[in-house]
């Protein structure tokens, strides 16, 4: 399974890019919370200086995904680019 949930995810990113609309900043930072926790696992390094708003918004993001299995991130991100792409109606 593990094989093809990593195809799906690499189909997933390719997918993505080829939405018509630009998704909500809400969808965006989801994409990519869930894309760092399943390639790098829970979040690492310094949080961002409170003067670095996306940066900050973003980690803190990311941190709120710790202890969730890579296997776990990947598939939530399939589910939102489906959503995304309209493929769960």
């Amino acid at each position: 399974m593990g094989s093809i949930l990593n195809e799906q995810f690499n189909q997933a990113q390719i997918a993505v890019k080829t939405l018509s609309n630009r998704p909500s900043n809400t969808d965006l930072l989801t994409l990519y919370t869930l894309f760092k926790q399943a390639t790098e696992g829970n979040a690492s390094g310094e949080r961002p200086r409170m003067t670095d708003f996306v940066a900050r918004a973003k980690f803190d993001a990311w941190a709120a995904l710790a202890g969730m299995a890579s296997t776990d991130a990947m598939q939530k991100y399939i589910d939102v680019v489906e959503a995304l792409l309209g493929l769960n109606d």
